[in-house]
């Protein structure tokens, strides 16, 4: 059950209520979010929410079976969308577009990017500056240095920023320079991360784990909403299955089945998806026409030169393309 209380309520008012489900068997989790007030309440005994709901200090009550409560559907029908200012919005009507190296490199190579995506409205840059590289001795990014550069060529152009945060200790100071913190596959269920990203007041999008399931995708995202931040974004990237003739699985049913399972806006990435360039453009298509709310993609000047994941990344033409061909599909009678 989740019992959403009015931002006015009293200390009385809360005491009472606290005391009712109290009496009622009723284990709970106070949650107070950027925007609400909730109590999530676990119970094995059946209760009539009428006897909860006329109570003072309440806003709505609501029944919820699912073991993520706060990312389901079944109590918030209306779908979230997340502002990044500047009227760039994520889960609206439009598709929201990510785009950028898989690893910021160069002051040089940022200008030229920034350069491409102006060209192609592109609001939002992605970039990485901590890599989580299977080898040791591949290349892991420029670090906080790196953030802050991008982050300096960027805001002149009112570009958001989306990159990798992958400890704790980071948070705190990339914090300034970050529009959307991303959690990338290996971290899904870092759940120390997911509790500090809970504390913050930025948007974190969230990717599903290598392996990992849509209800852990949707319990990772419960662990942020729990901690304090509403403001989360779904990511479905591929999962590894016996298949080795491409990089991932993109499994494009898991975008219909998390638009029906949780009111969280999400986002498709075809570049690990797949991970074979000349696959990703028609797969971005095919997860808009699934009913994602956006995608995130690799783009670079050089792709065959980029320090990682040049396979799978679009040169600046076969981007423009892309974008040419999402505008005509929005155009199209298919989505009005």
């Amino acid at each position: 059950m989740i019992i959403q209380l009015n931002n006015s309520v009293t200390e009385n008012q809360h005491s009472a209520l606290i005391n009712k489900l109290t009496e009622n068997k009723f284990s709970i989790n106070e949650v107070n979010t950027q925007l609400e007030k909730y109590l999530v309440c676990i119970g094995k005994n059946e209760i009539d929410i009428r006897e909860i709901g006329h109570l003072p200090g309440i806003k709505d009550v609501h029944i919820v079976s699912d073991s993520y409560k706060l990312v389901s559907k079944k109590w918030k029908v209306k779908d979230t969308s997340i502002d990044l200012g500047n009227n760039v919005i994520i889960g609206k009507e439009d598709p929201t577009i990510m785009a950028g190296p898989c690893s910021v490199e160069s002051e040089e190579q940022i200008d030229k990017i920034i350069e491409h995506l102006i060209d192609q409205d592109i609001k939002i840059i992605r970039g990485g500056v901590f890599k989580p590289r299977s080898s040791p001795y591949a290349f892991r990014g420029l670090g906080i240095d790196g953030l802050k550069m991008m982050y300096e060529k960027c805001k002149p152009h009112n570009i958001k920023i989306i990159t990798e945060v992958m400890q704790v200790s980071q948070i705190e100071e990339m914090l300034p320079f970050v529009d959307v913190f991303q959690v990338g596959a290996r971290n899904s269920q870092n759940f120390n991360l997911l509790d500090a990203l809970g504390e913050i007041d930025k948007p974190v999008l969230l990717k599903r784990g290598v392996s990992g399931t849509i209800e852990e995708l949707l319990s990772s995202a419960e662990y942020v909403f729990s901690k304090g931040n509403e403001k989360l974004i779904l990511c479905e990237r591929g999962i590894r299955t016996f298949e080795t003739a491409y990089r991932n699985t993109f499994d494009i049913n898991a975008i219909q089945v998390l638009k029906e399972k949780t009111h969280l806006p999400v986002i498709a990435d075809p570049s690990h998806g797949v991970g074979i360039r000349s696959f990703v453009p028609k797969l971005a298509l095919s997860a808009l026409l699934s009913g994602a709310d956006g995608i995130i993609y690799e783009v670079h000047d050089k792709p065959e030169e980029a320090f990682s994941d040049g396979q799978q990344t679009l040169n600046f033409m076969e981007s423009a393309k892309l974008i040419e061909k999402i505008k005509l599909l929005y155009r199209s009678s298919i989505f009005n």
